[in-house]
């Protein structure tokens, strides 16, 4: 998966092409959490 951002230990981690809703992955040690991307209306 290619990596977006790393700070403070937190990778920000993003696929091209993946499954909807739009979203990216935030990890940290042994926790992840997916982020949707609201569409702006």
């Amino acid at each position: 998966m290619p990596q977006i951002s790393y700070f403070l230990g937190v990778v920000i981690r993003m696929f091209y092409m993946d499954h909807n809703p739009p979203h990216f992955h935030a990890v940290y040690a042994d926790f992840e959490g997916i982020i949707d991307i609201a569409p702006l209306v």
